[in-house]
């Protein structure tokens, strides 16, 4: 779950709660218009889209039990779930892009992977580092099977799809999925009129060209992108979720959740 920081940071407010089917939903959104005279879309296009829209499955049943924060009365955030439950999704999301096609599975394993280690070097922020002695065993064990799996899905890519199977293209297409997972989070993270001005950094004209991509905030939930890296020149997209207040302990957050309206916040991508 991606619990959105309520206005004002008031603790008691009601806070959008999105799942996080939902936020590759818009992670989705951002890739299927990607691309324009100066950017190079997604190839290969059905099997990238596709990892883009799933990149967080592996979240899928514990976003279901909606387990509840203590210190919030809330669903755990992402960056505030507890360790153990966050190895557990890491292998999830590769092994269903995998079963899709070898393409999926490799950039979903590069992003499990990545997210361990520090994004392939894109980040200075090195989970892996935060990793107790309890756990270490287990997710070196896993980041041990996630090389594994791509060693043999590029073995597979090779032969099926050679254009697109060296590590130069792949990291490139990787470096794509950053750009739609880390611009989706921007969004989400924080509330209309508390996003402020950020950047994108390594974000992939074509191969081996990269750019920073800056983003400010205008009135009226408008974004102003530059470079801009999508094919319409003004794109509304939204986020479903639904607005939750703290509960009790003990509250039965699923049931209440399913119980919840959906809503949506809508966003205007525009050229700056």
């Amino acid at each position: 779950m991606i619990v959105q920081r309520a206005p004002g940071g008031v603790a008691d407010a009601p806070h959008f709660v999105i799942a996080m089917h939902q936020h590759t939903s818009f992670a989705g959104s951002l890739a299927a218009n990607f691309g324009n005279d100066d950017f190079a879309g997604l190839e290969p296009a059905e099997p990238m889209q596709f990892i883009v829209d799933h990149h967080d499955q592996g979240w899928a049943d514990l976003d279901a039990a909606a387990p509840q924060d203590p210190a919030t009365g809330l669903p755990y955030n992402l960056t505030a779930t507890p360790l153990p439950q966050i190895v557990a999704t890491s292998a999830g999301s590769p092994a269903f892009n995998d079963a899709h096609h070898p393409f999926s599975g490799i950039i979903s394993s590069m992003h499990t992977y990545g997210l361990y280690r520090g994004r392939y070097g894109l980040s200075d922020k090195i989970f892996l580092d935060s990793i107790g002695e309890e756990l270490r065993p287990e997710v070196d064990a896993m980041l041990a099977a996630e090389e594994d799996r791509q060693s043999r899905l590029k073995e597979q890519l090779a032969v099926s799809d050679p254009d697109h199977a060296s590590d130069e293209y792949l990291f490139h297409a990787y470096k794509q999925l950053q750009f739609f997972d880390t611009l989706s989070l921007y969004m989400h993270m924080s509330p209309e009129g508390e996003r402020g001005e950020s950047e994108f950094h390594n974000v992939p004209r074509a191969v081996g060209d990269d750019v920073t991509v800056s983003v400010v905030e205008l009135p009226g939930a408008v974004y102003a992108l530059d470079p801009y890296p999508f094919a319409p020149d003004q794109l509304e997209l939204a986020t479903e979720g639904r607005y939750l207040a703290p509960q009790p302990a003990g509250t039965d957050l699923a049931a209440m959740l399913a119980t919840t309206p959906i809503e949506a916040q809508t966003v205007h991508l525009v050229r700056a």
